[in-house]
């Protein structure tokens, strides 16, 4: 009888190790975590999240992202339907993430979750026309920010800020009723698209822009005021994180700075810490590395503000 050929050899061999293979991973579910089985309470999917947060920029955004082709006769219906499917939707991540949350920590019956659930979609989706209004000063700050920009349009449809920017601000209004993963994954999936890192904790005032934007991070308790534009590779972080008697990183209050109103921040500027203070009307050189408080209408030229000059 001939000898079988080394692709189906090895077949067969997969087969009949495919049984045991199964049992190990499946054991390692339980182990090591790091599945939503489906008899307990489901986290959202990545997939879910992009598809919501598509959705919704598709409102923010008509004929921009999605819906496109819609004409004023047809608005009030085509939006409507829009936003039916948007709280549906809005209403089963928020309330899928509560409950995981609930189950997890074993600290609220979970009947309350469907409860705020309805509240956030509700209340999330009544600010939409508020968060158009900030957007379109984003927008125009853009615009008015960049010699390069030819039109309005051209901003909304290819600059990667105004979709993390968009996206912060839908975020935040979920990260600020204390929703747990959903925000965070809202965020990220902008980070991946645009490589903007804006956390959903952040505070961030009107006219924002951010230049180019590659490699740009705002930590969760950064505070930024009015009319602030940053550069690409800027970091607002962290500059260090205090630990417990066992190791552990004492999470919680104001690790990263505050950036007050009219400040510009250039390409690869580090700047760090909770009580620093970049003070309004500054401009803070590329590559700077900055650790402490620097003066209002302060130019830091030399990455110290020890060495700015003053106007």
């Amino acid at each position: 009888m001939p000898a079988k050929d080394p692709i189906s050899k090895f077949k067969m061999e997969w087969n009949r190790r495919l049984p045991e293979l199964v049992s190990r991973v499946v054991e390692s579910y339980e182990s090591h975590g790091g599945i939503n089985f489906q008899e307990q309470h489901n986290l959202p999917s990545r997939k879910e999240v992009s598809d919501l947060l598509d959705d919704l920029l598709s409102v923010l955004f008509p004929g921009f992202f999605g819906l496109r082709g819609i004409s004023k006769s047809d608005a009030q219906y085509v939006v409507g339907n829009a936003l039916h499917g948007l709280h549906d939707s809005l209403e089963d991540l928020v309330e899928r993430s509560l409950k995981y949350e609930c189950h997890r920590e074993e600290k609220c019956p979970t009947d309350i979750c469907a409860e705020k659930a309805t509240r956030v979609a509700s209340s999330l989706l009544n600010k939409i026309p508020d968060i158009r209004e900030i957007l379109q000063e984003d927008i125009q700050a853009a615009y008015d920010g960049d010699p390069a920009a030819k039109s309005i349009q051209e901003v909304i449809m290819s600059y990667p800020s105004i979709l993390a920017i968009a996206t912060y601000r839908l975020a935040h209004g979920l990260y600020a009723e204390d929703i747990p993963y959903l925000p965070r994954m809202m965020g990220e999936t902008a980070h991946s698209m645009t490589g903007i890192d804006i956390h959903p904790g952040a505070r961030i005032g009107r006219s924002f822009f951010i230049d180019h934007g590659t490699g740009a991070v705002i930590g969760e308790t950064t505070v930024i005021g009015r009319n602030v534009k940053l550069y690409q590779g800027v970091t607002l972080g962290a500059l260090s994180f205090p630990k417990d008697e066992r190791g552990r990183i004492i999470k919680g209050g104001k690790r990263h700075p505050t950036i007050e109103d009219d400040v510009v921040i250039y390409s690869g500027a580090t700047i760090l810490g909770g009580e620093t203070v970049v003070g309004h009307d500054s401009v803070v050189g590329g590559n700077c590395w900055i650790v402490s408080s620097v003066p209002p209408g302060t130019k830091v030229s030399e990455c110290f503000p020890n060495n700015s000059t003053r106007d």
